[in-house]
């Protein structure tokens, strides 16, 4: 077959200058190359049968797995299914060719769709008010966190730096806290897996910022102290952040503003099914107290009379975090979801994922020991130490050959060997029992020999990798093969 080619920067928008259609003559490569490296023709490509590149692809897509290829007990980040009516919502020609300079008279359906989603989440939350703008739960934390230097300057309180945070935290909260100016102290774990009260109270002083913590915690404990926990952080002039990565655990049933929180960031992609991705896309909305509402980020949407529009002419805001304001696809998803399931359905998450965590717990618990000695809520993390260094892992791998994706992995830091399970409320008790069989299976196994899962796995489309090589050395290139002699 024979073939044509044009080098697509000789015609600006895909527009023929030539014929008249675009306004700006072509620009040639050697402007941004230098000579030697232009090739003066694309070269040859293979000649491919259709089949065979379809079959090709399809294979590679077989390869990866998803939430709806098979289980996804990643625990802390809620690998709900995605119902697929929030896709075709997000599709919808007046959402997905929506262009985001559009004036705000073109755009006021979906002015009011972010409109309505954030009154929503601050019911949801209990608090003032939210901005959509942050792209994930990890962005969210940032915002926050620039949000409480904002607050404690404006009160001349230069001198308070430093972030309290717990042993068992998400590392993205030391990390945003450091991101934002602050000094990190942890606080202590009981041997019961909560907050030491007694530890917190012990580094209260005049520097406090504030604390960040996460309820449940990482144990997929309640802390039970969380009204003290506030009046301690409020009492020596901090502000309470909540990390709401585990907000699925009582979504509907109880709300972080009624805890105390002045700040909470949610994950769209955990507690509101939207999808997850490979860095993207993600949103992680902020919500805010009263006294913090003068400093969230711009823009801010209004509504006067019946009509909506941004408004960025807030003095006291920390200003844009963001191009536009925000993932507008990923929210068009979550405003489905809520809509979907109300107010009784929200409440029926929370139920559902308390019960099925607890009911895989109780299963595991049989052959395993479970950290924490108090029921869970949405999560459990159970510990393979006995079974020697490096077990985990072994463990995990084993679970890919039997079908099923690992669950998280050595976190949080305080359990030795830990596999953090989360099952979310939208798996079945059947696969809750072939997941439960199947890591019994395992564990038996490496009774017996605790090498047994060693060079597992044996059945995936990739053996056991480096990981760690993988994460300090990343090649982020294409290697091509070579061939002897070349």
């Amino acid at each position: 077959m024979n073939y044509e080619y044009r080098n697509i920067f000789e015609i600006p928008c895909g527009k023929s200058w030539e014929a008249g259609e675009a306004d700006t003559p072509p620009v040639a490569l050697e402007e941004f190359y230098p000579a030697e490296f232009v090739r003066d023709d694309f070269g040859p490509l293979c000649d491919v049968a259709e089949p065979e590149v379809v079959r090709h692809y399809t294979r590679l897509a077989a390869m990866n797995f998803g939430v709806d290829a098979g289980f996804y007990p990643l625990g802390s980040c809620t690998m709900k299914y995605n119902p697929k009516v929030n896709e075709a919502a997000a599709a919808l020609p007046g959402f997905a060719a929506l262009h985001p300079y559009a004036a705000a008279a073109d755009a006021q359906g979906a002015l009011q769709l972010m409109y309505d989603l954030e009154r929503y989440l601050c019911e949801i939350c209990g608090l003032e008010a939210f901005t959509l703008c942050p792209s994930a739960g990890a962005h969210g934390e940032l915002v926050g966190m620039l949000m409480t230097r904002a607050y404690h300057r404006s009160r001349g309180d230069d001198g308070r730096n430093v972030m309290l945070i717990p042993d068992s935290a998400h590392g993205t909260n030391p990390a945003s806290a450091r991101m934002a100016g602050f000094d990190v102290v942890a606080v202590a774990s009981t041997p019961q897996g909560l907050l030491d009260v007694g530890d917190l109270k012990a580094k209260l002083d005049e520097r406090l910022a504030g604390m960040m913590i996460t309820n449940p915690n990482t144990l997929g404990l309640f802390e039970r102290d969380i009204l003290e926990i506030a009046a301690a952080v409020h009492g020596a002039g901090g502000l309470l952040y909540y990390d709401g990565a585990n907000l699925n655990a009582f979504v509907g049933r109880a709300r972080p503003g009624d805890m105390g929180f002045d700040i909470c960031h949610v994950n769209l992609h955990k507690t509101f099914s939207t999808p997850h991705g490979g860095g993207g896309p993600g949103s992680g909305p902020v919500g805010v107290a009263d006294r913090l509402v003068e400093f969230l980020p711009i823009p801010r949407l209004v509504k006067e009379g019946e009509a909506y529009r941004f408004e960025s002419n807030l003095p006291n805001s920390i200003g844009r975090i963001r191009s536009f304001a925000g993932n507008f696809g990923v929210l068009v998803r979550a405003y489905a979801y809520l809509r979907h399931l109300g107010a009784a359905g929200l409440r029926e998450v929370a139920d559902v994922a308390v019960l099925n965590a607890n009911y895989l717990r109780a299963r595991v618990a049989r052959f395993l020991e479970v950290a924490g000695e108090a029921l869970c809520m949405h999560e459990f993390v159970a510990s393979t130490a006995k079974y020697g260094r490096g077990s985990a892992a072994d463990v995990d791998k084993a679970l890919i050959d039997a079908g099923f994706h690992p669950p998280t992995t050595y976190f949080p830091l305080v359990v030795p060997e830990a596999l953090m399970i989360e099952p979310t409320e939208t798996e079945t008790r059947e696969t809750l029992d072939a997941f439960a069989a199947a890591l019994e299976r395992i564990v038996a196994d490496l009774e017996g020999d605790p090498h047994a899962y060693a060079e597992a796995p044996l059945k995936a489309p990739v053996r056991r990798l480096d990981e760690a090589g993988a994460a300090r050395k990343p090649v982020l290139t294409q290697m091509m093969a070579q061939t002897e002699g070349e």
